[in-house]
């Protein structure tokens, strides 16, 4: 073991919180976003469709490196404001980026468990007289969010990996901070084992995404009367076991 792991390791915990605040962040922005747009897409109204899909599509095909220079950048040029001049600033764009690109995968994925649900359950809460608000919230989302929840456990755990990419815009997270090690010399000839330990870092937090997903979808897998096998919990969740 290398006599300066305790200084690369505590240099890598230094970005710990800058990482953790940005996966948190991002991730719940995310699920509002993937839920306002998923059910927009499905909206009755063409203009409320058309800006849905327009943000979708606009995420999704654009570079995530850009948005964050494009935020961090031109915006502050374009209208005069100084967006990122502190650490928690920049987070802070961070976060709005991380949350819009991946909400718009995440609106996909509502929109396409919201589709999955049987026309029988719907045709069964119309004849019970319910609004559509309560078709949605009480017989369509229940069900979609079993479909859905695995798919989400993805998009997470992908979301925790693009933290990374807020050292471009200088955040101070996992990854800018053990990257400035390659600055000193007796450093830079140990670089293997630096990239070791934030990757031992990011599998930790993905792995702890995981767990909490999967709880989430055995909870919400027995609220509808199904069991799933501790096994395969996506499996089951997919197959409504």
């Amino acid at each position: 073991m290398s006599s300066n792991f305790s200084i690369y390791l505590e240099r890598v915990l230094e970005g710990l919180p800058f990482t953790l605040w940005a996966a948190v962040g991002g991730i719940a922005l995310t699920v509002v976003l993937s839920f306002a747009a998923g059910i927009a897409m499905l909206s009755r109204s063409l203009p409320v469709r058309f800006v849905t899909r327009v943000y979708v599509e606009g995420f999704r095909g654009s570079s995530e490196v850009v948005q964050l220079f494009f935020f961090a950048v031109a915006i502050p040029i374009f209208f005069g404001v100084s967006l990122g001049a502190t650490a928690k600033g920049l987070l802070v764009i961070g976060i709005v980026v991380l949350g819009l690109n991946h909400g718009a995968y995440g609106a996909e994925i509502v929109r396409g468990a919201i589709r999955s649900v049987p026309k029988a359950q719907i045709e069964a809460a119309v004849a019970l007289n319910l609004s559509p608000a309560q078709r949605m919230w009480r017989v369509v989302l229940p069900q979609a969010v079993v479909e859905m929840l695995p798919s989400f456990n993805n998009l997470f755990i992908q979301l925790v990996k693009a933290t990374a990419l807020l050292s471009f815009i200088a955040v101070p997270e996992v990854f800018k901070k053990a990257d400035e090690l390659r600055a000193v010399p007796a450093f830079s000839r140990e670089l293997g084992l630096i990239y070791a330990i934030q990757l031992v870092v990011y599998l930790l937090i993905a792995v702890a995404v995981t767990l909490i997903m999967r709880v989430l979808e055995r909870l919400a897998a027995r609220r509808l009367g199904r069991r799933p096998k501790r096994s395969s919990i996506r499996l089951s969740a997919q197959v409504g076991v």
